[in-house]
This record gives C-alpha cells, structure tokens and sequence, in this order.
C-alpha cells in the first residue's frame, strides 16, 4: 500500500514537472493593429502585431498572409527571411522590420501600394505546435485635384456643363454647388476605372436657366473627408441663346408677312370685282396666318421631342439638330410660302385685269346705237 502511494505521489510530481515544461495552449495571444489603416496609393503602410505578454519570437514561425494561409506574403522561419515562399505580387515589395522582435513585436512594411493591396492581412504566429493570429484591415486611398469643367455651346434647351476628374480610390463623392454651397442636381454621373483601378469620375449639369455667379464641381473621399473643387464664373451672355433664335424666328415671320402683303397689293389691281370676302389682304391675312401655324406646330414639336435623355452625352448634338431643324423648317416655309403667294397673286392680278377689260367692253356694247336722225334731232335749232 505504501509503495503505491510512493508510486502515485512520482507520477503526479512527473506529470507537474511536464506541465512546467510544456508550453500551455494559452501561452500567448496576437494583437495587431485595430484598423482600417490608410494606405495611400504609390505610398507605403506599416502593420505591426505584438505577441502578449511580450516574449522572443526570434524562434518562431511568423507569417503574413491575405486570404490564403499557403500564399504568404512574407514568411519568417527558424530565424531567416524565406523570400522564396512569397506571394510573386509581393516579391520585393515588402520587408519585415524586426528590430523589436525580441519583445514579440514585428512590422511588415509594404511598399509602392497599390489598389489591389486593400483588404484584410493575417499576422500569425506559430511556436511548436501552438499558433495564434490577428488579422488588420487596410483601405488604399487616392485623391486628386485634377479637376477640368467642359461647358458645352449653350441651346434652346439649356446650358451643359461637364465635371471630369480621375485618380480616385474609393468612388469619390461628387455634387454640383452654386455659390451659396447649395447642391444643384446633376443630369447624370458616371464613372470607369483605369489601369491602375482608380477610379475616372464624370458628372454633368443642365441650366435651363440663366445662373448668376459660380459653379463648383465637388469631389470627396469617403474615407479621408479630403475635398477637392474647381469652380467656373458664368457670364449672362451664355443664356442668351433662347432670345438669338426668337429673334430670328421673328425676323423669318416679318419677311414673310412683308412679301406677302407686297404681292397682295402690287400684283392684284385695286378693283371693286376683286374686293369683299376675296379681297387681297383677306387672302393674304389667311396665307400668313396659316404659314406661322404650321411653322410654329411644327417648332414646338421638335423643341419638345427630345430623342435622348438628359443624362445622355448625345444630348447636347441632339439639341443643335432640332435647333438646325427648326430654322431650317422657317426658311424652307418662308420661301415656299412666297413663292405660292408670289404666283398665286400674279395669276390673280390677271384674272382680275381681264374681267375688268371684259366689264369694260360689255359697257360699250351696252351704249344704244343712234342712227343719223338721231344725231340731226340732237343738233341744236338756230
């Protein structure tokens, strides 16, 4: 009985001295960066992890990794850098600053950031068979203050703008403001990436009325708050476009109404069979009235028929062609409605010269014929 508690009492004193000697599954822990951190696009960005509590971890396997585990991005073994193990997209690009690595503190510095480096990045840690990790987000950035503003030549339908700005990562936010900070509705906004992923920004704006003082195209980063702007002044004058062509739809409508008239009262003779309800400025009053009718229907068809919306970059060329179309239209009205005027009266003026020729010789054929007694009896008595 004594010897099986001598026995009992080595076996546990064995089994305490293993526990001393073993390492325990709680033997540290991994605290990295709490993020997101920064990474400026073309720039660099550190990530620092510290083993807790803070111990050597030159004996240890220390690994970087994105999502897979076997493709690391850098990996630390048995106290050498195993360059060969590196993810190739990161060959060169990155270096694990060890200076504190005594203390359990290790930094993996990358270099010439690109968008494709913004995500999540695992710090692990392995001694024996025991292993801990912490993972560290990381959110690339890129700003730019290349902004340009297009203005487009002003139509009928509006003044377009556009705002073009690339270089950008994440999507910027991008807003029209007038000079109060007031945000104006864009027409449409777009957007595409280059290359490198960043991203090429397009926004445009239609004043359908005139706009004193300036107009700003904003960009902001999401992430950074950082903003960029660019303003343009606009003068009265690029809202004069509507008047211009009042002007000359006004001037068409004078030409023909004038001609017209001139035909009406030189090409027709003033008689009394050509007056009344068929007079010459009643049917020229008709042939005017009904020219500016139908130009002005069609007008305002091919102002309001807008083929393309707004947002689309067609728009613009789409409202030169009805303005073309619609002057087009008058001019084209204009001269025929002249020239149907123009032979119309001409062929009036002699009908007309005709019936009063032929009134004229039905009066002298109504005279009574006198004979020669008639004329001795009008002879005067001496």
């Amino acid at each position: 009985m004594e010897t099986t508690r001598v026995l009992f009492c080595r076996l546990f004193l064995v089994l305490y001295l293993l526990q001393m000697v073993t390492p325990s599954s709680e033997q540290f822990m991994v605290k990295g960066i709490k993020g997101p951190i920064l990474a400026p696009f073309g720039g660099e960005v550190e990530l620092s992890c510290q083993l807790s509590p803070p111990q050597s971890a030159q004996h240890m396997e220390i690994r970087w990794f994105r999502n897979r585990y076997t493709q690391p991005i850098y990996l630390y073994k048995a106290g050498k850098d195993l360059y060969g193990e590196t993810t190739s997209r990161y060959v060169e690009r990155t270096e694990l600053l060890k200076d504190a690595i005594g203390e359990g503190k290790v930094t993996l510095k990358i270099f010439n950031v690109s968008v494709d480096d913004d995500g999540q990045y695992h710090c692990f840690f392995r001694d024996g068979d025991f292993s801990e990790e912490d993972v560290t987000e990381v959110k690339v950035t890129a700003t730019s203050s290349d902004i340009q503003i297009f203005v487009h030549p002003p139509n009928t339908k509006g003044l377009i703008m556009e705002c073009h700005s690339g270089g950008w990562f994440p999507q910027p936010q991008m807003d029209w403001r007038d000079s109060r900070g007031d945000i104006l509705l864009p027409t449409s906004k777009s957007h595409s990436q280059d290359g490198d992923k960043l991203f090429n920004m397009k926004m445009t704006l239609l004043l359908r009325d005139a706009h004193s003082g300036n107009v700003a195209c904003y960009l902001r980063n999401p992430l950074t708050g950082q903003e960029e702007r660019t303003s343009i002044v606009l003068a009265d004058e690029l809202f004069s476009q509507k008047k211009i062509w009042i002007i000359i739809i006004i001037t068409l409508a004078t030409v023909l109404i004038s001609s017209i008239l001139f035909f009406s009262f030189v090409l027709s003779p003033k008689s009394k069979v050509c007056c009344s309800w068929n007079s010459p400025l009643l049917v020229g009053s008709v042939i005017i009235i009904s020219s500016v009718i139908v130009d002005v229907i069609l007008s305002v068809y091919l102002y309001q028929h807008q083929r393309v919306p707004d947002s689309d970059p067609l728009f613009a060329l789409d409202a030169i062609w009805a303005e073309d179309m619609i002057v087009a239209l008058w001019v084209l009205m204009v001269f025929i409605t002249m020239l149907i005027s123009l032979i119309y009266f001409k062929m009036r003026g002699g009908n007309c010269g005709q019936m009063v020729m032929a009134e004229g010789d039905s009066h002298r054929d109504a005279r009574p014929n006198l004979g020669p007694e008639a004329i001795e009896l009008a002879d005067p008595i001496d």
